[in-house]
């Protein structure tokens, strides 16, 4: 198992997203953009992959302890920290649409009206837009 094994599972475990690590590395002042971070956990043949130092993975995980157990002056319960990422790693409920009412079945008087709407409306007339052109055999004829 290499470093870059070890920092997949970590961010699994603990639900953390490129931000939230790019975060817990500034608490240490080492610092490194998310793109960085994200080729730490393509696939070994991607061209973009990179090996995972011992110095980023030892800077993360003394962030990580500083990021779940807080400061001496500031110490956090480590599950209250974990609960939150459970929070918000949660799906959202979809916006439900609005309650379908049932409509009312057409009683047989609406039907001949109904009926009366359909017949009154004409097809409209199409509007040739292209003339129309007969090939025979590779001579235009109009017809």
């Amino acid at each position: 198992m290499n470093n870059n094994d070890i920092f997949k599972k970590l961010r699994v475990a603990l639900m953390l997203r490129d931000d939230q690590i790019v975060d817990i590395l500034q608490l240490v002042d080492f610092r490194m953009s998310k793109g960085e971070i994200g080729n730490f956990f393509r696939n070994a043949d991607h061209p973009n992959y990179m090996e995972c130092g011992d110095q980023v993975l030892r800077n993360f995980l003394n962030g990580l302890v500083i990021y779940l157990r807080g400061t001496k002056e500031n110490p956090k319960n480590p599950n209250d920290v974990i609960a939150v990422h459970r929070q918000e790693a949660q799906p959202k409920p979809f916006k439900s649409e609005k309650p379908k009412t049932e409509k009312p079945k057409p009683d047989s008087k609406f039907k001949p009206e109904f009926k009366k709407k359909l017949a009154d409306k004409k097809p409209a007339q199409k509007i040739q837009v292209v003339e129309k052109v007969k090939f025979n055999n590779g001579k235009k004829k109009k017809s």
